[in-house]
C-alpha cells in the first residue's frame, strides 16, 4: 500500500474535451485522457522534465463532470477548392459543422508520489485542451492507492489505464513521438455526478 497525494482541480464552466483525429461521434473519448494529454499536464506542472519521454510523476487520474454537452462548432478544411469561371480562376475553402462534446463542471485528480510534487501542482492551474479551458487546484487530500482505486466518494471518475493487455484499446497517437498509445477504462464511482 503505497502512500499518495492527490491534487483536485475544477473548473466552474463548460470545458471542450480534447479529441482524437477520429471525430468523438465515433470514438466517444471524452471519459478519458490519452497518455499524451496527462504527460502534458506533466510536463506543465514539472517543467524540469521537459527532456524527457513518459510519465514519470504522475501514478494515477480520475476525470469527473456533471453532463456532456453536445455544441456545434463551424470549420473550414485546410486545402483550397479551385474552380474556373470564364478567365477567373476562382479560389473557396468549404466549411462544415462537427459536434464537439462539452464537459459541464468538469473535475480532475492526480494523484502523486511526494508531498511537495502535490504542493507544486497545488500552486498551479492546468489546461486540458485550449488555453481558456482553465483548471484550479481545489484541494490536496493524502491517502493511499487501495483508497484511490476504491472509494467511490470521494475519487470517482474515469481513468485510462495505461497498459496493454487483453481489455485495452487503441485510444490514439502520442502527441511526442507519433507512437501508438493503449489503454483500457477504469470506473470508479459515478463519473457523472448529476443526472
Amino acid at each position: 500500500m503505497e502512500k499518495l497525494f492527490v491534487v483536485k482541480y475544477a473548473g466552474p464552466f463548460g470545458f471542450i474535451k480534447p479529441w482524437t483525429a477520429v471525430r468523438d461521434s465515433e470514438t466517444f473519448s471524452q471519459q478519458f485522457l490519452t497518455p499524451s494529454i496527462v504527460e502534458g499536464i506533466e510536463k506543465k506542472l514539472f517543467p524540469e522534465l521537459l527532456r524527457t519521454v513518459g510519465i514519470s510523476k504522475i501514478l494515477g487520474h480520475r476525470l469527473s463532470y456533471d453532463q456532456l454537452s453536445g455544441q456545434q462548432e463551424q470549420i473550414q478544411t485546410r486545402g483550397w477548392n479551385s474552380t474556373k469561371k470564364g478567365k477567373q480562376i476562382l479560389f473557396e475553402r468549404p466549411n462544415g459543422i462537427l459536434m464537439r462534446g462539452i464537459l459541464i463542471n468538469p473535475v480532475l485528480s492526480i494523484a502523486l508520489k511526494t508531498f511537495e510534487d502535490a504542493q507544486l501542482a497545488y500552486t498551479q492551474h492546468i489546461c486540458l485542451s485550449r488555453n481558456e479551458d482553465i483548471l484550479f487546484p481545489i484541494e490536496i487530500i493524502e491517502t493511499d492507492t487501495d483508497t484511490f482505486n476504491s472509494d467511490e466518494n470521494q475519487f470517482n471518475g474515469f481513468e485510462l489505464v495505461f497498459e496493454q493487455t487483453e481489455k485495452s484499446f487503441l485510444v490514439g497517437y502520442n502527441r511526442f513521438n507519433s507512437e501508438k498509445m493503449y489503454g483500457w477504462i477504469k470506473v470508479v464511482g459515478n463519473p457523472i455526478t448529476q443526472y
